[in-house]
């Protein structure tokens, strides 16, 4: 059974295909551009959960959350309540979002920021650095092992930090093969697109120690924040509650008070 994720990551690989830039050019842009701000430190250093509050425009699976919204002033408001990063959709398609809210939101304050794309290759992982993003997203179930671990390779070759998303055991090991210190669990079933809160509280009693734990998708508010933050989780990743939540600052307040 084909999942949403499966479609998507077809159309990526197809664009993926169509671009012959030249890589050794572009790491050797990637490689000048100044040091990036801190994603994984700026969650492993607070005394408290860590939220990276997302500008998500809509969903594959429930359209437009908040279409028109701004990214510059979201990230004002976020960046006002206590998120310790940005998470930013740059999917155009499936979620309404672009390279110019990147750069956008990231302008608007300073706090680190994930490019949150469907990362399928070099030059993926390239353009995330060249745009300006801090950290990037590799999804465990989107990618064979091999790439991940080329990815991933790459990503912190060009100064950038990564974000690995797992959904179980096996994937958690071939992140950890890979190297990856900073792991998402997501909470959301490729299959069903159902959130089950269980997975998270179980994946977090397998990482190693060292692991930065992120929580996604899923978290409602302040009682899930609690209970993830009590399993060993440091961060907690939350777009569409913030950003149909009408005050986004006091929404990661509450998040972050538990």
């Amino acid at each position: 059974m084909a999942t949403y994720l499966d479609t998507i990551i077809a159309r990526h690989r197809r664009v993926a295909a169509l671009d012959n830039r030249p890589l050794a050019a572009l790491v050797e842009q990637a490689s000048a551009m100044a040091p990036i701000r801190a994603f994984r430190a700026a969650l492993a250093e607070v005394s408290h959960l860590a939220v990276i509050s997302e500008v998500k425009r809509r969903s594959p699976s429930k359209g437009d959350l908040n279409a028109g919204l701004d990214p510059a002033a979201l990230a004002r408001d976020y960046e006002r309540g206590g998120a310790s990063c940005l998470s930013v959709l740059t999917d155009e398609e499936s979620f309404g979002g672009s390279v110019a809210d990147l750069q956008a939101a990231r302008a608007a304050c300073s706090l680190p920021v994930l490019r949150k794309d469907f990362t399928v290759c070099e030059h993926d992982v390239i353009d995330a650095r060249l745009m300006g993003a801090d950290c990037v997203l590799l999804i465990a179930a989107a990618l064979e092992a091999r790439e991940l671990i080329q990815l991933h390779r790459l990503a912190v070759d060009i100064g950038l930090d990564v974000l690995v998303e797992i959904h179980d055991e096996t994937e958690l090991e071939v992140a950890l093969a890979a190297g990856a210190t900073l792991v998402g669990v997501n909470q959301r079933d490729l299959v069903t697109f159902q959130v089950d809160h269980e997975r998270a509280l179980r994946m977090a009693g397998v990482m190693p120690p060292g692991v930065v734990r992120v929580a996604e998708s899923g978290v409602r508010g302040p009682q899930d924040a609690a209970a993830l933050y009590s399993a060993g989780y440091h961060a907690v990743l939350v777009g569409e509650t913030l950003v149909t939540s009408g005050d986004p600052a006091a929404a990661i307040q509450g998040l972050i008070a538990g």
